[in-house]
């Protein structure tokens, strides 16, 4: 059977088998640099010429005095970002299902949509320059309200939800696609019952809208779990600077800063083991939830 299977369908794994190659090279050969995280690693002497130190990477790496706050600060930006990512979408595809007009609607979703294709590099400066405390448009518009100028990108205090807001508006219209979808699943003849019954838009939307909604909103937060290590490497990349350190590093500028700029090979090696092991945690425990809960299978 194996092999008339094979004989039938070649064609398709051949066309598969860049794809096959290209994730080998790029996500599973460079695992092989793990083994930094229990060497003290030096570059001349090479993965299998360094000397073993066991679990000392590990040691050190928790020792320090700000390990702590970054992971902190990585897991509270990430769950914000979740939430956030969870409620506006939802509600932005409640609202946009109410407008009748097609094409307002169609210019809507295109609208919100967009900044999802843009890159952090191009839409860091674009906020650097609006939130900017002197020549800022946004707190231009404060000193008219006569409120004092705030420094959204240098204070600890406004910085992290300052990365919430942006991502959320950056994403949010890409993920009301999605709802926007599920609502189309939802049979006709329910609302027409709800009618009949004398409920309104409020109360439709209420016990028939989201209830029909719900199947994807609890897919895609659980599914969310995994992600609660990654804080967005490259919003924070482009968007801070030493004086927002304590609220904003995270865990992958903390590696990049240790491992690339301070070359601890070794020591960014064992922080992005420790990232993916408790990535991976997470990971299983949202499949597990999204199987039970919405009954979602990979397999």
């Amino acid at each position: 059977m194996l092999g008339q299977s094979l004989k039938r369908q070649w064609p398709l794994y051949l066309m598969i088998l860049p794809g096959c190659i290209i994730v080998f090279i790029y996500a599973y050969w460079p695992m092989a640099g793990i083994v930094m995280a229990f060497q003290k690693f030096t570059p001349f002497k090479g993965l299998f010429g360094s000397e073993w130190v066991g679990l000392d990477n590990f040691t050190y790496l928790f020792a320090l005095p700000d390990i702590w706050q970054v992971i902190w600060n990585t897991v509270f930006i990430a769950f914000m970002k979740i939430g956030g990512g969870l409620i506006v979408p939802v509600m932005i595809a409640l609202l946009l299902n109410e407008v009748r007009g097609t094409l307002v609607k169609r210019g809507v979703q295109t609208l919100i949509y967009l900044p999802h294709f843009l890159s952090w590099v191009i839409l860091g400066g674009i906020f650097i320059d609006i939130l900017s405390p002197a020549t800022g448009i946004f707190n231009q518009i404060l000193g008219l309200l006569g409120i004092e100028p705030i420094f959204f990108l240098g204070s600890n205090t406004w910085f992290p939800y300052t990365l919430v807001v942006t991502d959320i508006w950056k994403e949010f219209g890409f993920s009301t696609i999605v709802y926007l979808a599920a609502l189309t699943s939802i049979d006709p003849s329910l609302y027409e019952a709800a009618t009949v019954d004398g409920a309104g838009r409020w109360k439709q939307t209420w016990h028939v809208t989201l209830p029909g909604m719900l199947p994807i909103i609890i897919l895609l937060s659980t599914l969310s779990l995994g992600n609660v290590l990654n804080a967005g490497f490259d919003q924070v990349f482009n968007m801070y600077s030493p004086m927002v350190y304590e609220s904003g590093d995270i865990l992958d500028t903390f590696i990049y800063r240790i491992g690339l700029q301070g070359a601890q090979y070794s020591v960014g090696t064992a922080i992005g083991l420790f990232k993916s092991v408790i990535s991976l945690v997470f990971i299983l425990t949202s499949y597990a939830l999204a199987s039970r809960l919405a009954n979602y299978r990979i397999f």
